[in-house]
């Protein structure tokens, strides 16, 4: 069987061949001169992620890790199926969706004396104490919670072959980046995010990699080992980055795709032009990359020191705080575990 292509090869690979979302070189270059303005500044290093994500415990605190496991093992598919029919969860005064009432509802579970972040109590628990843990402020509830559910049962019993912890279970891949992204996908069959596109298999690979991200986040914070081969990470294709890129010109989508697209159509995991926008995404954001290199050479340095890991921890967070302005650009809709 023929290989499959990691994230980056898959980004190129697809937006040379992509027929509805194309990778636009005036705006890459824009967007790069906006983001090596802010070069050194908290908003483009690792701690910018704790301060995009003040629900997360302390990197310092013994759960940190286990926390980030559970919760990117259930980070997909937040979208409503009406706009206004949001699950909505409200933790120490603040009114939270999408993304963020899923780490609101795990923390409220640990102030509650939960141990949802301990392997033994997740691989065990029942769908009703998933569903509990979860409630929304609203009769809303979480979508897919039987995906969830399975998801973190089966992660749950994987952790305890491995030591009984996420750090125990990644110390396996020896602080090496690719390397823990290629356990993770071997290990955890949902974080398999895969595709075939034009006769190719391609990778994604959207959560493992932001987990992995997040677990440098947090080493670095508690100035533990540093993870090698970091840079070989892509950003995490999901729905908000491309559509600011799309806002920001470094992505164009066909005039078919935004028909598609506002007419409310669901794509599925799969999909040609699903594919081509999570992929192209990809490859915009090395494009980007390469720009804020070049611009860094320019004044005599080798490289800008911006990763593509950085620049998603920054485009993620404009993409929420910018949501009106962006409005007019509609996010692809994909019903699946994988984001």
């Amino acid at each position: 069987m023929e290989p499959i292509l990691f994230p980056r090869e898959s980004g190129q690979f697809v937006a040379e061949q992509s027929q509805d979302v194309s990778v636009e070189e005036e705006g890459v270059r824009k967007v790069a001169q906006m983001l090596y303005a802010l070069r050194g500044s908290d908003e483009l290093s690792a701690s910018g992620w704790k301060k995009a994500n003040p629900l997360a415990p302390a990197p310092t605190s013994d759960q940190a890790y286990n926390w980030l496991f559970v919760v990117d093992t259930m980070n997909f598919s937040f979208w409503p199926d009406e706009e206004t029919q949001q699950c909505e969860v409200t933790f120490r005064g603040t009114t939270h969706t999408g993304y963020m009432t899923l780490c609101a509802a795990i923390t409220r579970a640990m102030e509650e004396g939960v141990p949802i972040t301990d392997p033994k109590f997740f691989s065990q628990m029942s769908v009703e104490e998933l569903a509990h843990i979860l409630r929304s402020d609203n009769k809303t509830p979480m979508p897919m919670l039987q995906e969830r559910h399975q998801v973190l049962t089966e992660g749950g019993r994987v952790l305890l072959q491995h030591g009984g912890s996420f750090q125990s279970f990644i110390s396996q891949a020896e602080n090496d980046a690719r390397k823990m992204v290629e356990l993770i996908v071997q290990k955890f069959p949902s974080y398999r995010d895969e595709a075939v596109y034009q006769g190719k298999r391609i990778s994604l690979y959207k959560r493992a990699q932001i987990l992995v991200a997040e677990f440098w986040a947090v080493a670095a914070a508690r100035g533990e080992a540093d993870i090698v081969n970091i840079d070989w990470l892509t950003m995490f294709a999901d729905y908000r980055v491309p559509q600011a890129l799309v806002y920001l010109g470094a992505l164009r989508y066909s005039d078919a795709l935004m028909r598609t697209l506002k007419s409310g159509e669901l794509l599925r995991s799969g999909d040609r032009r699903e594919v081509e926008i999570r992929a192209c995404s990809i490859w915009a954001v090395e494009r980007i990359k390469a720009c804020l290199d070049k611009l860094a050479r320019e004044q005599g340095s080798d490289s800008s020191g911006i990763n593509s890991v950085l620049i998603d921890f920054y485009l993620w967070p404009y993409a929420k705080q910018h949501h009106r302005e962006m409005a007019h650009i509609p996010i692809h809709h994909t019903r699946c575990v994988y984001y």
